[in-house]
């Protein structure tokens, strides 16, 4: 059986939040870690988890993008996701891109973000992975990142154009999506550029690819007035563009609103809610069975 775009969106997000087992696990193996790109000296480096049992042919694929204000974190913020999907089937890669500090922006860490799916696409046969169904998740700084790199595409080239990245699906968790009111993002792209040209919500549209938005509606960090401009315009073309919205939890969907920012209580019946939820609105608009 081959899923359609919400079927895959149903499946990435139960991997998300399917609760974690409160049984004895054995130890499961360490990820492989590449370099998918130098830059000068410095090399970046993916951590490819493996699917859970062996395909006889090449499977899905997803590249997690951790979060952190674009100035902090790292790839291993997304392991325990990365596991889950690993356990569905998929090759997980979790990501390490540039953060804005010693001279890099926000800026560098989109066009790591285009680097590293380009790196995806390119070793898919090494990697086992299918290039035609690679999809992306990204945290808050890094569901930015990745809805920048499908909306309003990378960084310009030799060309000066701004290509964009297509993955099958895009999964954002309490992502930054409208920059032009973000003045942390405008102080960190330190005046190489106007915050609208890397804002999501600015360029939105037709050629998004099936997203699902996790949100709590009282986030104040990346707001929920962000996933719903984001998404509009997605829906108006007859697009997926679906916003699982919690009501009274923040960022991430931690319940402690006073302090969002470094303090976080993710609810737990939330993460438990979440897939079941989503399913049935799925199928109740006939879009999540699989097809064959």
């Amino acid at each position: 059986m081959r899923r359609g775009p919400a079927g895959v969106l149903a499946a990435l997000l139960l991997a998300c939040f399917a609760p974690a087992s409160t049984a004895a696990e054995p130890a499961k193996p360490e990820p492989r870690r590449l370099t998918y790109r130098h830059v000068g000296d410095r090399g970046l480096s993916a951590f490819v988890f493996a699917p859970a049992t062996a395909a006889k042919k090449p499977a899905p694929a997803i590249l997690l993008f951790h979060g952190g204000g674009w100035r902090i974190g790292s790839p291993e913020w997304t392991f325990t996701s990365a596991r889950r999907f690993a356990d569905l089937g998929l090759v997980a890669i979790a990501v390490e891109y540039r953060l804005s500090n010693g001279g890099s922006t926000p800026i560098e860490a989109l066009d790591d973000t285009c680097a590293a799916f380009a790196w995806a696409q390119r070793g898919a046969a090494t990697l086992g992975i299918d290039a035609r169904r690679i999809a992306v998740y990204g945290v808050s700084a890094g569901g930015h990142l990745v809805a920048t790199a499908a909306s309003a595409g990378c960084p310009a080239d030799a060309d000066g154009q701004r290509r964009r990245i297509a993955p099958v699906a895009m999964i954002l968790f309490s992502p930054a999506l409208d920059m032009a009111r973000d003045g942390w993002f405008g102080k960190l792209l330190d005046g190489r550029a106007k915050a609208e040209a890397y804002s999501p919500v600015e360029h939105s549209g037709a050629h998004v690819p099936p997203t699902l938005i996790v949100q709590g509606d009282a986030d104040t960090l990346t707001p929920a007035r962000g996933a719903t401009a984001f998404c509009a315009p997605v829906s108006a073309a007859g697009g997926i563009c679906e916003i699982a919205s919690y009501p009274g939890l923040g960022h991430l969907l931690t319940r402690n609103l006073s302090h969002q920012e470094d303090d976080f209580d993710p609810d737990p019946v939330a993460s438990r809610a979440a897939p079941v939820r989503q399913t049935r609105v799925r199928e109740a608009r006939g879009r999540g069975s699989p097809t064959t």
